[in-house]
């Protein structure tokens, strides 16, 4: 028996009041990590481990990376502008993710694992931030108040 798929046209913006509540809490922890990590992109320390990774210019890439993920970290978590957030996190993901979790040439069964789980965390959050990208911030942001 064949049912047809019901598809909701209804955007973030039209959802019921405690929807708002749950995707602010959803935008502080999707932004989080870029907040937290995008700070430590300023370290001598993380700039050393990239370069040690093979990351070209990492004395300018790594925190050029980490404005990337703080900027964006911001404006998801705030709202605004998150469409563009969005899209400088996935920027910062489809530059980072390749160059340090490299799990194809780790020989080391443990670091193998841990660097695949890495890569496939930030394939996740890419996706996440796309999807961010195409939806918007939704309620409680500054970008849903300009309306």
């Amino acid at each position: 028996m064949a049912t047809a798929a019901v598809v909701s046209t209804r955007s973030l913006d039209q959802a019921p009041a405690g929807a708002g509540l749950l995707v602010l809490l959803a935008r502080l922890f999707f932004a989080l990590i870029f907040l937290v990590a995008g700070l430590n992109h300023f370290a001598k320390q993380t700039v050393a481990y990239a370069a040690s990774q093979g990351v070209p210019l990492a004395s300018i890439a790594v925190p050029f990376s980490g404005v990337l993920a703080v900027l964006g970290g911001l404006s998801i978590l705030l709202g605004y502008r998150a469409r563009i957030g969005a899209w400088l996190i996935a920027l910062f993901l489809v530059g980072v993710t390749p160059m340090m979790h490299k799990f194809w040439g780790v020989s080391d069964p443990m670091m193998f694992q841990i660097q695949f789980i890495m890569f496939m965390k930030n394939l996740s959050m890419l996706g996440g931030a796309l999807l961010i990208t195409h939806f918007g911030p939704g309620p409680w942001s500054l970008d849903a108040r300009k309306r």
